[in-house]
């Protein structure tokens, strides 16, 4: 989904995250990877779930302090569909027109290893959002996953920023996982059809690094809730899933 840009009369400080892209290859403790076959992390029991795309007002930490860049002006979205069809988001008032089984476009793919609170461990393939575009865009008008199981959403550091769901057209779960990969929260976010300072805020409630955006209900099968843990895996960055691989 779209970077929320701070709202008016939001505290000095806050940062859009729409610096230079992050290094696809190397990051501190988040990073993407291999891909993993059909069903490895199914579960029985659902995770908790929250909602959420997009981020707003982000302050990074562990740099000295926070630091504050332009809001950030949202372009229209061009996206396609898996059957070749082009839809658009509209900035302004976040509709979606075009066909339905409309992908994420101009997105990389990486491996995500997920350990569960018992300790199983998955790696399942998903979308790449590692630089500020990419993040600011999200899941904007998406409603294919095409084969990833989601998108991981990257962060260079420490960020506390919000996710909405402005131009989102598919309900979502998201979860947050700290620079250390241990879970922090997750929730689960409806659509926002109204203007873009209309849409409802959704925070993690603490520091994170790293987030992940499913469909809403889908993070139970990721076996991701309290105790788990989440990392991108280095070297596995790709243009597609790996054939025979799936979310």
């Amino acid at each position: 989904m779209p970077l929320a840009p701070p709202a008016a009369g939001a505290p000095r400080g806050w940062a859009s995250l729409t610096g230079p892209p992050t290094a696809r290859r190397a990051g501190p403790a988040i990073l993407l990877a291999a891909l993993v076959l059909a069903g490895a992390c199914a579960r029985d029991e659902p995770a908790p779930t929250g909602n959420g795309t997009g981020e707003i007002g982000t302050t990074e930490t562990g740099t000295g302090g926070s630091a504050t860049t332009a809001p950030v002006t949202i372009p229209p979205v061009t996206t396609a569909s898996a059957a070749g069809g082009i839809g658009t988001t509209d900035p302004a008032t976040g509709s979606t027109d075009g066909p339905a089984g409309v992908q994420p476009q101009g997105f990389t793919t990486a491996t995500v290893r997920i350990t569960a609170a018992d300790g199983e461990v998955c790696e399942v393939c998903m979308w790449l959002a590692d630089s500020g575009d990419e993040r600011g865009r999200g899941l904007m008008g998406v409603t294919d996953l095409g084969r990833p199981a989601g998108m991981a959403f990257v962060f260079p550091r420490p960020v506390d920023g919000a996710f909405y769901m402005f131009g989102t057209p598919s309900p979502l779960s998201i979860a947050w996982f700290a620079p250390d990969g241990a879970f922090v929260s997750a929730t689960d976010m409806a659509p926002c059809t109204t203007a873009a300072e209309d849409c409802a805020r959704f925070r993690a409630g603490d520091t994170y690094q790293l987030a992940i955006e499913v469909f809403q209900g889908g993070l139970g099968d990721l076996a991701i809730g309290p105790g788990s843990t989440a990392v991108v895996l280095p070297g596995t960055e790709a243009s597609t899933c790996a054939v025979g691989t799936t979310g």
